[in-house]
């Protein structure tokens, strides 16, 4: 859809961080980049498509998504993130829990 993961650090444990671009939103105020903070199993030479996570806090509402996937290779070489999320938004009152998540 267009959004868009940058990592700017990574250290030798495979924890990360970084700025999360989203394409799409619901909110109706603007979109803006948002941090990010992650960890990646380290590949080895039995495991080169390494599975990760990172949670993403969002600049522009009361929300966090966090992602879990795996990259892959794809015949071509081009590196591929599949992912599945969970975003949880913020609510006023415990009665409104099951519509947050």
């Amino acid at each position: 859809l267009g959004s868009n993961m940058t990592i700017t650090t990574m250290n030798e444990m495979g924890d990360f961080t970084g700025i999360y671009n989203t394409a799409v939103s619901a909110t109706t105020r603007k979109i803006e980049q948002s941090p990010l903070v992650g960890s990646q199993h380290l590949p080895d030479q039995q495991k080169d498509q390494p599975t990760f996570g990172f949670t993403v806090n969002w600049s522009f509402s009361d929300s966090i998504t966090v992602f879990t996937g795996q990259c892959f290779v794809d015949k071509h070489g081009k590196e591929v993130l599949k992912t599945m999320w969970l975003l949880r938004s913020r609510v006023d009152k415990y009665g409104d829990d099951w519509k947050a998540t």
